[in-house]
């Protein structure tokens, strides 16, 4: 019997951008973009009764004009929700070694908060705090300041 498998590679993380994306071009004039996502686990460690923190950092790739407007509007410390599939790639280090490497290849991006500069002429968007200061609702909700997903 020959079993028929789903093919199946879709990945969603929300967390905050830990550097300011670059934007390089292909040699066709592609754009793409590349920055880290940290992601925050926080849990109960049973044999201490501690709370601690699992933080994932994620290397993301993003194509096209969606790389441009990360470039615009990401910067580190903002958080963003990318949607996107698992890809790898191999290289060669500089001890000659073959290694591969997993990043997400972005198919979507949302930016989960505004800032100044992205409202052109309107109504003030809402700052994003500065990295090195804590929102309020990041002290009162723990390390992510998400409860919910706001969609």
């Amino acid at each position: 019997m020959d079993i028929k498998i789903p093919e199946q590679n879709l990945v969603l993380i929300a967390g905050r951008v830990t550097r300011d994306p670059e934007l390089r071009f292909t040699q066709k004039g592609q754009a793409m973009s590349s920055f880290d996502v940290a992601v925050n686990r926080r849990y109960k460690d049973l044999a201490t009764g501690e709370w601690k923190d699992d933080t994932v950092f994620v290397p993301v790739a993003v194509w096209g004009q969606v790389a441009e407007r990360c470039r615009e509007k990401l910067k580190k410390g903002s958080p963003v929700h990318v949607e996107g599939r698992l890809t790898t790639s191999e290289f060669t280090d500089k001890s000659g070694q073959k290694r591969r490497a997993m990043k997400v290849t972005a198919r979507r991006v949302q930016f989960l908060s505004y800032t100044a500069a992205a409202s052109e002429g309107g109504a003030a968007a809402p700052e994003v705090p500065d990295a090195a200061e804590p929102a309020e609702s990041e002290v009162k909700h723990g390390v992510s300041g998400i409860d919910e997903v706001p969609f």
